[in-house]
């Protein structure tokens, strides 16, 4: 039985000499399935040394000088100032392999901006859309009408889609949120809690499926019943946040609660900055698991974080736009392969505010 080691040598060896190879060839060259050839080459695409792609991998080029894009890919995000840079980061780690250029375009959530930036980005010859829509102020039926009218390939991106079977039909790669919460609930009542508090900063699409998990969590370990709370933004009225953080500690007092999940780790922090400032140790008297792991690890105690895989989500995007776009000179509809939705699960990151072994 040929070893892990050997098999990725093999594989390394292939992508070197011939620029590409398919999982079912090496699976039957290697004598092993093909799903443990595709384990395989993920584990060697998440470790840099080769790019996965629909059907196998190919080399990456960037080590071997700058090569022309093949193919122009239109970004579209609503923020770069949260959640999507590492997004984008990681549609860049990928693209020198797969030959395509970026262009990036920001909505800062508004409709009107965001069909302007998909529109500039096709007069200038993007053979391809990866976009995270705005949902905010938008009828859902006007939404699809519009994504599903773009003229070329379109994959969505950290959006919910049920019920909205044009949306359905277009390429989706989004991040397991409901799960994040579950584990988080899990983790805290592992560590012996009861009782887990929720606050939620409720202006975010992420936000209803924070409660989502956490109800489901709760419900299913039966646990009893805690405060939960909305917070508002905060950078614009700190006032407002101090009240509300200031309200919450006092109801998981008076309610014998000493574990608190809080969306995002902006409000975690200054979640834990009031405990501290009455007294109150972190985790020994209060135990804290943020929801989202931006700048988790530099908070006062640093915050055990459920983490998102935006980098690697941004990798998962790219490859199901540049599959579609493949497709697009094929002429028989049987031969292209039906929409595919990837949801990938955020991890739990232990570190102190938790009372968890740190990581």
């Amino acid at each position: 039985m040929q070893l892990p080691r050997a098999r990725h040598e093999y594989l390394l060896r292939e992508v070197e000499l011939r620029g590409s190879l398919r999982s079912a060839e090496a699976a039957e060259r290697l004598g092993v399935s093909e799903v443990t050839i595709r384990r395989d080459i993920m584990a060697l695409d998440r470790a840099g040394k080769l790019a996965r792609v629909h059907g196998g991998a190919i080399a990456l080029r960037s080590s071997r000088g700058p090569e022309a894009a093949r193919v122009l890919v239109g970004v579209v995000v609503p923020s770069t100032a949260t959640h999507f840079p590492q997004f984008v980061r990681g549609m860049e780690s990928l693209a020198p392999a797969v030959r395509a250029r970026l262009v990036l375009g920001v909505s800062h959530y508004r409709p009107e901006v965001e069909e302007a930036q998909v529109a500039r980005m096709i007069a200038l010859g993007a053979a391809g859309i990866a976009i995270a829509p705005t949902t905010r102020g938008r009828e859902p039926a006007e939404l699809a009408a519009w994504a599903s009218a773009i003229p070329v390939p379109v994959v969505l991106v950290e959006r919910r889609i049920d019920g909205m079977t044009r949306l359905s039909e277009l390429d989706l790669a989004r991040t397991d949120l409901t799960h994040g919460a579950v584990v988080a609930v899990e983790h805290l009542a592992a560590l012996g809690h009861h009782r887990i508090a929720l606050a939620v900063y409720d202006r975010t699409p992420t936000a209803p499926y924070v409660r989502e998990g956490y109800r489901q969590a709760v419900d299913r370990l039966g646990l009893a019943p805690a405060p939960t709370a909305s917070l508002p933004k905060g950078e614009d009225d700190p006032a407002a946040l101090e009240h509300a953080v200031g309200q919450l500690l006092d109801e998981c007092t008076r309610a014998g609660v000493r574990a608190v999940i809080v969306h995002t780790d902006h409000h975690a922090a200054r979640f834990v900055e009031a405990a501290l400032d009455r007294g109150m140790r972190v985790p020994q008297d209060l135990a804290v698991v943020a929801y989202d792991d931006e700048n988790a690890e530099l908070a006062a105690v640093p915050l055990t974080a459920v983490t998102p895989p935006r980098w690697e989500l941004g990798r998962e995007a790219l490859r199901l736009l540049v599959d579609r776009i493949a497709e697009q000179g094929g002429d028989r509809d049987e031969d292209r392969r039906p929409p595919r939705h990837v949801d990938l699960l955020p991890r739990l990151t232990i570190r102190e505010s938790c009372g968890g072994r740190p990581r």
